[in-house]
């Protein structure tokens, strides 16, 4: 449980859910729920070419899965053609969340995921090495959470020739920015992990995200957007009707 005692809500539910140890070791169990994802989000990938998150973002999609960088100051810029968001927005279920973070950084993602994600359908949480908060792992063993410590993603994603099962690649994403005119109006586009490469925006990032991001996220422009959708339309088309 986490020690600052800043998360009464998490400290509630953890009190009523006594769970067995669920760390995950590299086995047949864990590939199979790594090969069953279709997305992989991973914490700490930004710009920074030279940085292990960034060259996961290249060596995971690779073997046929979408992955969301997740860096707040890069956000709006790709790796590979994937676009970097903020961080998760609500509404959105992850299924497997790779951190490459800094151990306190890691406590506070786990405990935004246990505040805002259905324990149900939690997602698997990976510690990279150096990412280890010993908080935040007592509290995914107190909600029966999946989570794996000392192994890393890309050597054991190489080591067993794993590849995504539920392949969505190319991935189809969209981004909304403040228009460079400053005229106050937004300028909303469509694009491909397949062909677009983007530097981090020159103008304040309003949204991105995935075309499924677009239809579950609980942010406020994704909201918008699909309250534009015309009975006929199918979300991707909703996009790029926009987008023209």
């Amino acid at each position: 449980m986490f020690s600052n005692g800043t998360i009464t809500s998490v400290d509630k539910y953890l009190a009523l859910h006594t769970c067995d140890t669920v760390r995950l070791v590299d086995s047949d169990e864990l590939h199979e729920k790594i090969t069953s994802a279709s997305v992989i989000h991973i914490f700490g990938a930004g710009v920074n070419q030279e940085k292990p998150a960034h060259k996961a973002v290249h060596e995971l999609s690779a073997r046929g899965w979408a992955v969301a960088p997740i860096h707040p100051r890069d956000a709006g810029a790709t790796i590979n053609g994937f676009p970097i968001r903020p961080s998760i927005d609500n509404g959105i279920t992850p299924e497997i969340v790779v951190l490459f973070l800094a151990p306190e950084r890691a406590r506070g993602v786990v405990r935004s995921l246990i505040i805002n994600q259905d324990p149900s359908n939690f997602p698997l949480v990976w510690f990279q090495h150096g990412a280890e908060d010993e908080d935040a792992i007592s509290a995914l063993e107190e909600m029966d959470a999946d989570y794996v410590i000392d192994d890393c993603i890309v050597v054991n994603s190489n080591t067993n020739n794993l590849q995504c099962k539920n392949s969505i690649l190319p991935q189809t994403w969209c981004l909304q920015i403040a228009s460079e005119d400053g005229d106050g109006c937004s300028v909303w586009s469509v694009h491909s992990s397949e062909i677009t490469e983007l530097e981090t925006p020159s103008t304040y990032l309003e949204w991105v995200g995935s075309m499924d991001d677009l239809v579950s996220s609980d942010h406020t422009i994704p909201r918008y957007i699909r309250s534009l959708k015309q009975e006929s339309e199918t979300f991707l088309q909703l996009a790029k009707r926009l987008a023209n």
